[in-house]
């Protein structure tokens, strides 16, 4: 059987946020992270600079696991 496709990053994003048990507020304030910038991007109205994405991943100790191994070159 064919595995589900994950979801978004994004998608997976807000729910580590919303796992975390934290206020949006509360991690904001921690991440340095402007805390309008994070209530738009958690609407999905805007994304977040790479630079807040570390920061945000970092805070809440995420990992990014790879579905796929990269396609070699010369294949």
């Amino acid at each position: 059987m064919a595995r589900k496709r994950s979801d978004a990053l994004t998608d997976q994003l807000k729910r580590a946020i919303d796992a975390s048990g934290l206020t949006r507020y509360q991690i904001a304030k921690e991440t340095g992270i402007d805390e309008s910038a994070l209530a738009k991007f958690y609407n999905g109205s805007r994304g977040l600079s790479m630079k807040a994405l570390n920061a945000l991943g970092a805070y809440l100790q995420l990992t990014i696991h790879l579905g796929r191994k990269p396609e070699t070159k010369g294949k």
